[in-house]
């Protein structure tokens, strides 16, 4: 699995700490930034990690701003992309298992580093159930391509 990640200036911690934690796994990831703690605005990270996803460069994405919102509304325009912004373990078990979620958004001041450890954790080992979910994700998928 390849993923890519990237945070906002609201970002940068729980991004550090979800880097260390995709080298404990052995995931091989790409840091896009950002590396100040200035503003900065937050679709200038999320949509280009998300179109790396979406055209199959990178397998999965994780962004993280401060409340994971405006990560999750930019990266949901492009176009492929279901972003899904979780803050609790048992909501990344579920959009994985029944959304095939292919980017994970986060808040780092609506969460602390190590429940952010634990949700990635969870979303990055989960996988797509299919089945029954397969027909819904394929009627989001059905309707973006019209």
């Amino acid at each position: 699995m390849k993923v890519a990640i990237a945070s906002d200036h609201g970002g940068i911690h729980i991004r550090e700490e979800i880097k260390k934690l995709m080298d404990e796994m052995g995931i091989e990831y790409e840091d896009f930034g950002c590396e100040c703690s200035t503003s900065v605005d937050y679709p200038d990270y999320a949509i280009p990690v998300a179109e790396k996803v979406a055209n199959g460069e990178f397998d999965r994405g994780i962004l993280i701003c401060g409340t994971g919102i405006g990560m999750s509304i930019a990266a949901n325009k492009v176009k492929g992309i279901r972003c899904a912004l979780v803050h609790d373990v048992f909501s990344a078990k579920a959009t994985r298992e029944h959304n095939d979620s292919n980017i994970l958004a986060m808040g780092e001041r609506v969460i602390g580093p190590g429940l952010a450890r634990e949700i990635a954790k969870v979303w990055l080992t989960t996988e797509f159930e299919g089945g029954r979910h397969l027909n819904r994700v394929n009627k989001i998928t059905d309707y973006e391509n019209k």
